[in-house]
């Protein structure tokens, strides 16, 4: 349908101004009505920080996100511009998005005033109805607010003229949602003027006896431990927030593994085939999991879920790596791969204090933690008895990230139950699946304390406790 372009044309089609919040109240209620989550591709929410987001827009409310680093606070903060209409009229040239019936700058109001009915109007879609701020220390009012523009002054244009303010980030996003990411961050000075915002709804220029009535729906984020400690939001800027909503991470390794599915990048090259076994992806998941309940790991920086899919990504690259220096037609992440994710571990974990100097070792423990919880998860004891009585009858295996996976085909009938176990976990017999799967096995055995393993530079060697070297 052609949209009206002027103002005569948009009063005789019906359209109704509301407000913003108004706006995001309908449009969420309807997606309610539907079934349909507020916000999409955000996992894990359904029962705990959803359900408080919805009370917050139903009730009109001003939001604070409040959680670590990589928790979907902006993910949320940006998918609330789905819950705007699709498309809004403002007059023509206007910088602040003004409401053709109820215009607040002196360039709508002038323009309305001669023009009448026949205003121009143009159009203008929700994904410009949004404005960001990553909050930092020199972060300043007039980005926010607004502040005279020399350019005009020197135009011609008196100081006192309206016409010579240029309008901050908060005044360009008159009807619309504007976000601060970090909030704590911004210098307490300029935090003030944010107030008028969420109370008046308003914004005041300096050196202008003016008030501009903006409508604008506020939504915040925060790091817990900046929020209290580091940098602090005011007392009465905390109080102007209707809603305040705490984010986590994932609560289950399924979920987890969920979000590895949705997020991870699809590594492949041409003349490979890329599989990751099921236990290979959870094990990546235990690993954020174990991390986040280890007391060697600074838990108020947090343990985000990029760890879990940066490991993931980085596990699939290794195996792939293997496979065209092997001319391998399969890419199958093995247990030996896993020391590849120092480097992707490294920068996203803190390792407190105390510990300095160790981290090769926490982080050694913590995959040795999630390969045993996995294991003792998936493999039936009894099913490896005569396995492990194998290797007390003098059986030694040798493994390595670079042993072709061919070189571990003859093992399942070399091995009493292991063809069983790899039924129970679902593995299919190509080279590639058995290596990963006879790796996990031999590995989550000796974290078991039922073989011995000795490792050097990237191969290990694996006998029985009672054996010597």
């Amino acid at each position: 349908m052609t949209r009206p372009t002027t103002l005569g044309e948009l009063k005789a089609s019906g359209w109704v101004s509301r407000p913003v919040k108004d706006e995001v109240r309908a449009n969420a209620i309807e997606r309610i009505i539907a079934g349909r989550p507020l916000v999409d591709g955000v996992l894990g929410y359904e029962d705990t920080v959803l359900p408080q987001l919805e009370n917050a827009l139903l009730a009109g409310h001003d939001v604070i996100l409040l959680g670590e680093r990589g928790q979907a606070k902006t993910r949320i903060i940006r998918s609330l511009t789905e819950l705007l209409d699709e498309w809004m009229p403002i007059v023509a040239g206007s910088e602040i998005n003004d409401d053709p019936y109820n215009p607040i700058s002196a360039h709508a109001r002038t323009l309305i005033e001669e023009q009448g009915d026949e205003t121009p109007i143009t159009w203008v879609h929700r994904s410009r109805r949004f404005g960001e701020k990553l909050a930092t220390p020199d972060t300043s009012i007039a980005d926010l607010i607004g502040e005279v523009d020399p350019i005009k002054v020197a135009e011609g244009r008196y100081l006192s003229d309206e016409l010579t303010i240029h309008y901050g980030m908060v005044p360009r996003t008159n009807r619309g949602i504007f976000a601060i990411n970090e909030l704590p961050d911004l210098a307490e000075r300029i935090q003030v003027g944010l107030l008028n915002v969420l109370e008046e709804r308003d914004v005041q220029i300096r050196g202008y006896k003016i008030r501009l009535p903006v409508d604008v729906m506020l939504v915040a984020s925060a790091n817990p431990e900046d929020y209290t400690n580091r940098g602090r939001i005011i007392t009465p800027l905390k109080d102007r927030f209707g809603a305040q909503i705490r984010t986590h991470y994932p609560l289950e390794v399924g979920l987890e593994m969920d979000v590895i599915a949705q997020e991870a990048q699809v590594i492949s090259a041409a003349g490979v085939e890329v599989t990751v076994p099921a236990f290979m992806v959870e094990i990546i998941a235990e690993i954020s999991q174990q991390a986040r309940r280890s007391p060697h790991v600074n838990q108020r920086s947090g343990v985000s879920v990029r760890l879990s899919i940066a490991n993931y990504e980085t596990l699939v690259a290794n195996a792939l790596r293997r496979a065209l220096h092997t001319h391998e037609a399969e890419a199958v992440p093995r247990v030996s791969d896993l020391e590849a994710l120092v480097s992707s571990t490294s920068g996203k974990i803190e390792i407190e204090t105390l510990d300095d100097g160790r981290e090769g070792q926490v982080l050694e423990r913590i995959i040795q933690a999630a390969i045993l919880e996995v294991f003792r998860a998936h493999v039936k004891p009894e099913r490896l008895t005569a396995l492990v009585q194998a290797f007390d009858d003098g059986r030694v295996v040798h493994t390595g990230d670079e042993l072709p996976s061919a070189d571990y085909v003859a093992l399942i009938s070399d091995l009493p139950g292991v063809k069983e176990t790899l039924e129970d976990l679902g593995v299919v017999e190509t080279p590639g699946s058995v290596a990963s799967a006879i790796e996990f096995l031999l590995e989550g055995l000796h974290l078991s304390k039922r073989l011995n393993k000795d490792a050097v530079d990237g191969r290990a060697t694996y006998r029985s406790r009672g054996s010597n070297r």
